[in-house]
């Protein structure tokens, strides 16, 4: 729902209004429906506005309270809204919309910083204070909404997109070698407050950042799963079924919790378990009418391009009108070069094309979305994490990046230029000290608390978020409500891990799925002209990593890009990934984004 964007000086010059409309202009995908600008001497906010909630112009945004002096800009959705706002109403507070913005205003004014603690949704937000001049920044627990941050020593500069802050000029647009590190080795994740660019930052998840009137910018992280069994007392010895019941009945109101809007909902149905989960869910409240979406591909290189039979055997057993959207292979060359220059930042996956093919065609029919993402992260679903299963906690990290490192650190000598190379294993690192820090039972316990607050942010919850909001289309995720990843996170490992994974989800849709969905192989988006690269998408590649910008940056040692070009389906990284295609992704977003 929507893009924002912002300065505040410091310098005692009025803020670039001119720069703030140009990151605005540039976010036009992520909000057609409406814009705004508004300055009051340092300060200047932008916003482009997606209608999802009170639909009238008197929701628009920046969202200016006089009465309260603030002004805010907000992008994502509060779904308590209307119980905060009776709450506020209690206490005094009149409203003149029937937007989750103004109850998200009058929140701060009620709790000030702390209001983050009362939301749930998926946010992010900038309030200006106007007697104190100070400028508040916050995002949502798992960083579902992005915040991107440029600042020196005159102004701080933030916006939804990366692109955006790029076309508000003076951004630094070196490569970050730390940030390159990650990319190539921590399968292509680059944690917050990192970005590619060093002069991009973003603001991390659960943190509410308040920046003076005189520049002091102090963080404040708000919320952090502990990974413990002590977490949630309540739910003490509690056996295998009592655990079922209890995940099934917060996913229940997490589903119910995302249908709140005053637009249609779907769902992004792969046929999957997760996203099967959300249509059952949806059914059992009596949804009628639902609308569901699939997409698949020809086939290539021996894979199959589609799952169109388990979301059909879906949409079939809940009577779903269900749209199955089959992709020519004459669409994915221009697709593909239009999802890399959706992305915030480079994003490996080949997901981005499907999702971005994918929300092309829902956003014809819906402007909101429920999608499954999360669960395998939430409910350890994926292969790395049984071999961390009884392990000690010594030996986490090392087993952690043997299965999930694109590669060790000394390989990268032979990938990257000497200049682009980082003087340490910054990522083997970043992944001890994580591991390291108090908390978490187990190494498997730290291992899901990395991965929910660092890798499912900057990979698959930033790719949903660019891809749909490329065509103006949002994309809830109930597996991310927080209090059920926080339930996730108390549940003992054992139970997340049996049945191949997901095992206490598993058994809690028994009642609900077919068993032919629940027991399935684990499926994921496939796109098999980006597994297999060959023809027009090898030439493509080819022309990104050896054409003169490429040449000029010289990011890779040109021995290693030669091999691989030679035999392009041969290397792969240690998840199965093409490692060409990681390369000439980089290099793609690069040069889509004008970076010399």
């Amino acid at each position: 729902m929507c893009g924002l964007s912002g300065e505040i000086r410091f310098d005692g010059r009025a803020a670039d209004v001119g720069a703030v409309g140009r990151m605005t202009d540039a976010m036009h995908d992520r909000g057609p429906d409406g814009s705004g600008l508004w300055s009051l001497g340092p300060v200047a906010l932008g916003h482009r506005r997606l209608k999802i909630i009170d639909l009238s112009d008197r929701a628009a945004q920046p969202m200016v309270d006089s009465a309260l002096g603030l002004t805010g800009v907000f992008n994502g959705c509060l779904y308590n809204y209307r119980e905060l706002r009776e709450e506020l109403r209690g206490e005094g507070y009149r409203f003149f919309s029937t937007s989750d913005t103004e109850v998200l205003v009058k929140a701060f004014h009620r709790w000030g910083p702390e209001c983050v603690e009362h939301f749930t949704g998926m946010f992010a937000f900038a309030v200006f204070e106007r007697d104190t001049g100070r400028l508040t920044l916050g995002r949502d627990r798992l960083g579902i909404k992005p915040m991107y941050v440029s600042q020196d020593a005159s102004r701080l500069r933030f916006a939804s997109s990366l692109p955006a802050l790029l076309a508000g000029g003076g951004v630094g647009t070196d490569i970050d070698r730390v940030a390159l590190h990650h990319y190539m080795t921590f399968h292509s994740v680059v944690p917050a407050e990192r970005t590619i660019l060093t002069g991009v930052r973003k603001l991390p998840s659960a943190t509410v950042r308040t920046v003076e009137a005189g520049g002091t910018v102090t963080d404040h992280c708000y919320w952090r799963p502990p990974h413990t069994r002590s977490a949630l007392p309540e739910y003490a010895g509690l056996t295998s079924g009592e655990w079922n019941e209890a995940v099934l009945d917060r996913l229940r109101v997490a589903v119910r919790r995302r249908m709140v809007a005053d637009v249609p909902v779907g769902v992004l149905l792969s046929g999957g378990l997760d996203s099967s989960m959300i249509v059952a869910l949806l059914a059992e409240e009596g949804q009628e009418g639902l609308s569901t979406f699939s997409i698949g591909f020809h086939a290539a290189g021996g894979e199959s391009g589609d799952e169109f039979a388990y979301s059909d055997l879906v949409a079939g057993h809940f009577g779903t009108d269900h749209h199955r959207i089959l992709v020519d292979d004459t669409r994915l060359l221009p697709a593909l070069e239009r999802a890399v220059g959706a992305m915030s930042e480079p994003m490996v996956s080949h997901d981005c094309v499907a999702f971005h093919l994918l929300s092309e065609e829902v956003s014809r029919h819906v402007k909101v979305v429920q999608s499954g993402q999360g669960a395998d992260e939430v409910f350890a679903g994926y292969s790395w994490y049984p071999p961390l299963a009884g392990l000690p906690r010594e030996e986490a990290a090392a087993t952690y990046a043997r299965e999930f490192f694109d590669r060790p650190h000394g390989a990268l000598a032979e990938v990257l230029a000497p200049d682009y190379l980082a003087d340490e294993d910054v990522s083997g690192e970043f992944v001890r000290r994580h591991l390291a820090t108090p908390g978490a039972d187990t190494a498997l316990d730290a291992v899901l608390r990395l991965d929910t607050s660092v890798m499912l942010v900057d990979d698959p919850v930033k790719r949903v978020d660019n891809m749909t909001m490329a065509y103006g289309l949002e994309a809830r995720t109930p597996f991310l409500d927080h209090e059920l990843v926080e339930l996730a996170a108390a549940c003992p490992p054992e139970l997340k891990l049996a049945s191949g994974g997901k095992g206490v989800l598993k058994d809690a849709s028994r009642k609900l799925l077919p068993a032919e969905v629940i027991d399935r192989p684990k499926g994921y988006f496939p796109v098999p002209a980006i597994r297999h690269i060959h023809g027009p998408f090898l030439e493509l590649v080819r022309d990104a990593l050896t054409g003169q910008a490429a040449r000029s940056r010289g990011l890779f040692n040109r021995p290693y890009v030669d091999r691989l070009l030679a035999a392009p389906d041969e290397h792969r990284t240690t998840l199965g990934a093409n490692a060409l295609w990681q390369l000439g992704l980089l290099e793609l977003w690069l040069q889509a984004q004008g970076v010399r």
